[in-house]
């Protein structure tokens, strides 16, 4: 089951190179093919998942390598995860874009999307942090190419500075690896964490600016503050489905922080002390602060929800400032629900442009929705759940947030922000709300001159994709407490780093139990016998360990 860990990262790379070199004039094979694939991944997902879900460690070494100087892929709780999270989006998305035929509207789209995934993905397993820098270039490529498919003056404007933003972000990224490497002759995530604990505190600028820049690139890719400006305009101005697809975007810089900062520099290390009490925390709350005002100031409802997308960052970068176990499970909590409550109003706010005609997305006068009620129905369901409402997950993943901030000395800021912050939300969604689904009705009833519009319904299967992503928030909503303790054993696993180091460095093919090591016994480490309920350790392309 190791070889399973490069499949999602092989799979969506053959199948682009497949679609582009055999199927580029076939629009129906490349839908065909595309969603088998997508299905595919989440069936590996899963497993992964299952796999990860006692605690087991997979890694799988490319070409037989073994760390640090080797490819490493490494499969713990916390990235199969988010596989997982990419996985159930991907899918989801896709059948919007064949049902709303957006897939047609200009060339290779199946391709950048199977790449896009292929990027996502192996910045999620990687172990390595150059690799980490080269799957980022290879999403943000197919990213490029998919912020301005179907071409449009506005769109390549903002596919532009979406690129400009990024290849800046890229830069840092370049400098902070050279600076990782000149201080430690690694750049194996595991081999970082041992180098970088026995560092001289006397001797560390060098360490101190690389942490820095790491912070800051990830921050751009998170779109925090002042490093957002990317986002309102390339997120509003991108096709529906590329939108959608972007909200798992955000998430990797997140996940990045998270992995980085608790593997590499983590909270107790001596060389990063105020790294985000002092940095992240005062700016993921800004951010929170301005994204929720641009909520309440947009003039249009795609970049409302753009400012949304921010907001929501600032909130769960705020939880993951806090940096306890507590704090970081309340983030991936946050996390789940934010990535498919974003994509589903950016599913949604298509469906009010197709459906508005010449009005746009615009909260001007306009005329009546065609199918009105189902459409309104569903972002009312989003709405409540971006804003934090009750019942629904976002409720829930904000009083875990505000639980989680108690142990912070910033507590008070962070509250304040959040409860004032979510009260703007609700009166901008309650605006866009009330002018799209309500008011044109009333100036229809009223006699207004206002044009009836001829644009055609999205087709049902555009309409099942985000009905699938409402189901999925419901069923984060209904399961919160099981979620809830996976997301803490995740979270427990990560500040726990010795089982992750351990069985990266280790020898190809070595097993451990803890059984009979009384050294690895005290790490809670185990390793994954034939004859035990995880599964073997490999051929040598990979090994897997298991901790309690």
């Amino acid at each position: 089951m190791t070889h399973w860990l490069v499949l999602p990262i092989v799979l969506p790379a053959m199948l682009a190179a497949m679609l582009v070199l055999a199927a580029r004039y076939h629009l129906v094979i490349q839908r065909v093919v595309s969603l088998a694939g997508t299905t595919a991944l989440l069936g590996l997902a899963i497993g992964l998942f299952w796999q990860a879900s006692d605690g087991t460690i997979s890694l799988y070494q490319l070409g037989n390598w073994p760390a640090p100087f080797g490819i490493v892929l490494v499969g713990d709780r916390l990235s199969t995860l988010m596989v997982l999270i990419t996985c159930v989006l991907a899918p989801l998305v896709l059948l919007y874009a064949i049902g709303s035929g957006w897939d047609s509207r200009g060339r290779h789209f199946h391709p950048l999307f199977q790449f896009q995934l292929m990027g996502i993905l192996g910045a999620f397993l990687t172990g390595d942090a150059f690799n980490l820098f080269v799957f980022f270039e290879v999403l943000l490529i197919a990213s490029y190419g998919l912020m301005i498919h179907s071409g449009g003056q506005k769109r390549l404007r903002a596919g532009s500075q979406y690129v400009l933003y990024n290849l800046l972000g890229s830069t840092l990224f370049l400098f902070a690896l050279g600076t990782l490497y000149a201080e430690t002759g690694t750049l194996n995530m595991a081999d970082l964490a041992q180098r970088v604990a026995t560092l001289d505190v006397g001797d560390s600028s060098g360490i101190r600016v690389a942490a820095v820049l790491l912070l800051m690139v990830f921050a751009v890719k998170a779109a925090i503050l002042p490093l957002h400006f990317w986002l309102p305009a390339s997120y509003a101005e991108a096709p529906a489905p590329v939108a959608a697809l972007f909200a798992i975007m955000t998430k990797v810089g997140a996940y990045c922080i998270i992995r980085m900062y608790t593997l590499v520099f983590p909270p107790d290390l001596e060389l990063t002390q105020g790294l985000f009490d002092v940095w992240l925390m005062p700016a993921a709350l800004l951010t929170l602060m301005l994204g929720m005002l641009g909520v309440l100031g947009a003039k249009r409802i795609d970049r409302m929800v753009a400012f949304s997308v921010i907001g929501s960052m600032g909130m769960l970068l705020a939880s993951v400032s806090v940096f306890t176990q507590t704090g970081i499970t309340a983030a991936l909590y946050y996390a789940i629900h934010s990535t498919f409550a974003a994509a589903a109003l950016f599913l949604l706010v298509d469906v009010i442009r197709a459906r508005r005609g010449a009005a746009a997305v615009s909260f001007g006068d306009a005329p009546p929705i065609l199918g009105g009620a189902l459409v309104a129905g569903m972002f009312f369901v989003a709405a409540i759940a971006m804003t934090g409402l009750p019942p629904l997950s976002g409720f829930i993943g904000k009083l875990l947030i505000l639980d989680a901030a108690r142990s912070s000395d910033l507590m008070w800021w962070v509250w304040g922000a959040i409860l004032v912050g979510s009260l703007i939300a609700v009166v901008g969604f309650s605006r866009a709300g009330s002018v799209i689904f309500w008011k044109a009705h009333q100036a229809r009833d009223e006699e207004i001159d206002v044009e009836t519009p001829e644009a055609e319904p999205s087709t049902a299967l555009a309409m099942v994709s985000i009905g699938g992503l409402l189901a999925v928030m419901i069923a984060l909503t209904i399961a919160a407490g099981p979620v809830t303790r996976v997301l803490s054993a995740t979270s427990a696993q990560l500040f726990n780093t010795a089982p992750y180091i351990d069985v990266v460095l280790t020898t190809p093919g070595k097993q451990i139990n803890s059984d009979h090591d009384d050294d690895h016994e005290a790490d809670g480490v185990k390793a994954a016998e034939d004859d035990h309920d995880g599964p073997a350790a490999s051929d040598g392309h990979g090994s897997t360990v298991k901790d309690n």
